[in-house]
């Protein structure tokens, strides 16, 4: 490849990124503005208890959970595209219904179609089809600034934005973040129409949940997540009750933090590039058990908080950057996204079950119960990394092929070919689906014994 294509390749991945990460934006910030004032502003819903209020809050994760999966199969199958826009229109119906109810069963519900479109995952695996390898854990880390980002600016404009337009006015806001989201969408450069990722359902499912590497990656985003959830049930508490802080306060504090939390990070992302990710990963999750025990020590203490919180945000960004491109690297070829979609459902259950342990353990034993129980978290997973190795760099491969052949022999021989790591046949549809090391494969023998183009 020249200088100069490779030049463009890049433009195209920064462009496809920003794409990517304007929609993740979008969406999440129509979600975030609900978070800091439903509580207060759902009271006044007709039905509403404090239970059902909670339920409100949960069903969006509770149906992004359930349907992670579902998408990122389906996404392997009909193309990300189409899947991404399903997913945004049923988010943008899902506002319409919760900002025309007036009660709270009608709100649940509005969250619950909400929920269901659960394009995470079909994002994260369309990152990995058009971004290559060198370049998608700065992709990742793009995405993650992107949700960090909408999560600060809806802290600080949510509550502004409540007062003045209620709930209701709330709502429609978030539709209307779809829309632009749903148009943004329209222009994502779709991947060719074959995603490598033809094989039978169940064959997808059952070789991503018999991948230890795999499962110990959906554990720590469950972990992870668990954690981040659990903790934040607690912090904006502490810092009303025991810093006397208004909320605008907490919104300054979580943005300085998120920022430095940033600058921390991009040094730990370009090492992790260059000398392998496994090591800065460990790294990360002691630094979230550390946070974690800072902030049970912090009492009312300003400065302590925010320490604690500087660590939380740069260990949490970290492993949200390199998370999802080292599962992109585990996944058997033909299984990118339903790969994405168990880790994405895991992420949400993460969420779901992180929000009601944190409540729990507050409201019956107290706030230093969480952090501590979030630290124990942590070191099991540090535990659960033990003997992780790294992994390899691969780029996944489309080789379409010419019908007729002996495929057990075709198989073998591709396997012989230099840089090839993996392969898979999908006969049905004369299809080889590879994975391989760019810079060792053997181009032309590999597309000789193809016999026709190369995806």
């Amino acid at each position: 490849m020249s200088a100069s294509s490779s030049r463009v390749l890049q433009r195209t991945e920064l462009k496809t990124t920003g794409y990517l990460a304007t929609i993740f934006a979008l969406r999440m910030f129509g979600l975030f503005m609900i978070l800091p004032i439903f509580a207060v502003y759902g009271q006044s819903l007709e039905g509403a208890t404090p239970l059902l209020i909670g339920t409100a809050i949960g069903a969006y994760g509770l149906m992004q959970a359930l349907l992670q999966i579902p998408f990122g199969m389906l996404s392997d199958r009909f193309g990300r595209r189409p899947l991404l826009l399903i997913g945004l229109l049923l988010f943008v119906a899902g506002g319409v219904v919760a900002a025309m109810s007036d009660h709270i069963h009608g709100v649940i519900a509005g969250r619950a179609l909400q929920g269901s479109g659960a394009i995470a995952s079909v994002i994260m695996a369309l990152i990995g089809d058009v971004v290559s390898e060198k370049h998608r854990t700065r992709a990742m880390a793009l995405i993650g600034m992107s949700v960090g980002g909408s999560f600060v600016l809806a802290l600080i404009l949510g509550p502004l934005l409540a007062s003045w337009l209620g709930l209701s006015g709330l709502f429609w806001m978030t539709s209307v973040m779809g829309v632009f989201a749903l148009l943004v969408a329209l222009v994502v450069p779709a991947p060719r129409a074959l995603q490598g990722e033809a094989l039978p359902v169940g064959v997808r499912f059952r070789r991503v949940l018999a991948n230890k590497t795999l499962l110990r990656f959906d554990l720590g985003i469950f972990t992870l997540h668990l954690i981040m959830t659990a903790s934040f049930v607690v912090v904006p508490a502490l810092l009303s009750e025991r810093l006397g802080l208004g909320l605008r306060s907490h919104s300054l504090i979580y943005l300085g933090v998120l920022v430095a939390g940033f600058v921390a990070m991009v040094p730990l992302i370009i090492r992790a590039e260059r000398r392998g990710a496994v090591p800065v990963k460990r790294l990360a999750v002691v630094l979230l058990a550390v946070s974690q025990i800072l902030l049970a020590l912090a009492g009312a203490e300003l400065w302590h908080f925010v320490l604690a919180l500087l660590v939380f945000f740069a260990a949490f960004n970290l492993l949200e950057a390199l998370l999802p491109s080292l599962v992109g690297r585990a996944a058997p070829a033909g299984t990118r996204g339903t790969a994405m979609g168990v880790y994405s459902t895991s992420q949400f259950l993460g969420v779901f079950v992180g929000g009601q342990l944190g409540g729990a353990l507050y409201q019956w034993v107290g706030a230093e119960a969480v952090f501590y129980g979030c630290a124990v978290l942590a070191a099991i997973w540090l535990v659960v990394l033990t003997g992780l190795r790294e992994l390899p760099k691969l780029d996944n491969r489309v080789l379409m092929l010419a019908p007729g052949q002996d495929w057990q022999k075709l198989a073998r021989e591709l396997q012989t070919v230099p840089g090839v790591v993996e392969t898979v046949i999908v006969e049905e549809q004369a299809l080889a689906l590879l994975k391989v090391d760019a810079g060792e494969l053997d181009e032309a023998r590999l597309a000789g014994l193809a016999g026709a183009g190369q995806s």
